[in-house]
């Protein structure tokens, strides 16, 4: 087993460190093993850029599900105006 050789030094709240403290507890460990795991499965955030471009994306998935939206009402409109003037020239010859 390694033996720490260096110190890094956190500062936190009295509440912060109650809260890690607690954690620890919690989970069976000692508030610098759980410092350190904490710190080692850490990832940063996705990519900007990545995630702008998934956005951009959505947006114009979003403005063409609308546009087939309308489009499909449009054509439900028109629609039933045929079968209502159907219906109209059904009872005048009935």
């Amino acid at each position: 087993m390694t033996t720490a050789t260096q110190r890094i030094v956190v500062q936190v709240t009295a509440r912060q460190k109650s809260g890690i403290v607690q954690t620890a507890r919690r989970l069976g460990l000692n508030v610098s093993e759980l410092m350190r795991q904490a710190a080692q499965s850490f990832t940063p955030p996705g990519d900007e850029e990545e995630i702008l471009a998934l956005l951009e994306r959505a947006n114009a998935s979003t403005k063409e599900a609308d546009a087939a939206l309308d489009d499909a009402l449009s054509f439900i409109a028109r629609s039933n105006a045929r079968i209502a003037a159907m219906t109209r020239s059904q009872r005048k010859w009935a």
